[in-house]
Formats: C-alpha cells, sequence, structure tokens
C-alpha cells in the first residue's frame, strides 16, 4: 500500500514539474516572442497611418494566418493563462512574513498575469471579435477610435504596463528555473538586461498609443 502510495505521489510531483516547465516555456516560445513582433509592428504607428495600415496587410495575408494564429498564439496564452490562475489560487506568497524581493516579485508577477488577461481579453475583443462581427479590419483608424475613449486609453496603458513587467519578470524566471542564470551576478545581470527591454516595450508602447491621439 505505501508502495502504490509513493508512486502516485511521484506521479504527481513529475506531472507537476512538467506543467510548470511547459508554462514557462509556453512565457517565452511561443508567446514572449508573439509580443515582441506585436510590439514591433504596433511600432509602425509612430510613422504613420500608411505604414501601420501597410504592416497589418502583410500579417494577415500570410498563408495559413489563422491556423498560425490559433495555434501559436490563442492555445499557448490559454494554457500560460489557465495554469496561472491556477498557481495564482493555490500559491501562497508569504509576503507578511518574509518581505524579501522576491516574494514581492512573485506576488507582482501573479497580479500582473490576471490584468495582462483582462487586457488580452478585452484587446482581442475590439480588434477581432467585433471586426469580425461589422466585417471591419484591424487599422489605424480603427484603432485611434478604440483609445480615443479615455477610459480605453488608460486602460491600454495599464495593460501594457502589467503585460511588460509580467513578460521580464517571467523572463528572468524562466533563466533562473532552467538554470541560465545560477549566479547571484548572472540573475541581476539578467534582470537588468530584461528589466530594461520591458521598460522599453512600454516607453515605446506608450508612444504609439499617444500618437493614435
Amino acid at each position: 500500500m505505501d508502495d502504490v502510495r509513493s508512486t502516485k505521489y511521484m506521479a504527481k510531483i513529475s506531472s507537476s514539474f512538467i506543467l510548470k516547465r511547459l508554462h514557462s516555456l509556453s512565457g517565452v516560445f511561443p508567446i514572449g516572442f508573439f509580443l515582441l513582433e506585436h510590439m514591433l509592428s504596433n511600432s509602425l504607428i509612430l510613422f504613420g497611418a500608411e505604414a501601420y495600415n501597410r504592416q497589418i496587410h502583410f500579417l494577415q495575408s500570410l498563408p495559413f494566418v489563422v491556423f498560425m494564429e490559433l495555434t501559436f498564439i490563442a492555445l499557448p496564452i490559454l494554457y500560460h493563462a489557465g495554469y496561472g490562475i491556477f498557481v495564482t489560487l493555490s500559491g501562497r506568497t508569504n509576503l507578511s512574513s518574509y518581505p524579501f524581493t522576491q516574494n514581492y516579485l512573485y506576488t507582482l508577477q501573479r497580479i500582473t498575469g490576471v490584468i495582462a488577461l483582462i487586457y488580452i481579453a478585452v484587446h482581442t475583443y475590439e480588434t477581432r471579435i467585433v471586426n469580425a462581427m461589422y466585417g471591419t479590419e484591424v487599422s489605424f483608424a480603427r484603432m485611434q477610435e478604440i483609445v480615443a475613449n479615455p477610459v480605453m486609453f488608460w486602460f491600454y496603458v495599464i495593460g501594457l504596463a502589467a503585460i511588460c513587467f509580467h513578460f521580464a519578470n517571467g523572463i528572468w524566471g524562466f533563466c533562473v528555473s532552467w538554470g541560465l542564470a545560477v549566479s547571484e551576478k548572472a540573475q541581476r545581470n539578467v534582470g537588468i538586461g530584461f528589466g530594461t527591454l520591458g521598460l522599453l516595450i512600454f516607453i515605446v508602447g506608450t508612444a504609439s498609443l499617444v500618437k493614435l491621439l
């Protein structure tokens, strides 16, 4: 009986380990890569309507674009978000007892994950579902229409901030948990590097939103 319980326990631990690894990996590829591509495309807003609309047309004209969006974007995000919510609801941060930096970062990672999920859901609705309902397309003018509402503008700024932090801190966690940054110095350098990248994405993204006003 003890052997059976031990086997089940080890299987549970192994399953949990694999799910955590997949969750961590999915945050880098494909989600992290998609974020970089998406923000790069959005940065073309800074160069005007023609440049942005040309990029959107190029992306939407790619072969099998719907299949690629579902396979490499939608499904990974759903898994990453679903497991992230499970971790949020079942995890304990010990923030009040052990107020160390890692506990604060862990807590912020969970909070920004929830905010990012809400933001992605609203953004998908505004740029995909609404367009499908009314036969319109994503364009410079459509994005102007969305952020013309001050509430939506600040919602986008807050959502962007949450995504940038979640991305940068998540990549740092990936490098640590996968043994890519073992020493304290390496972890600090990786944190500075990806923290700077996250801040840069936020600045460019916010500038793009302002350009739409």
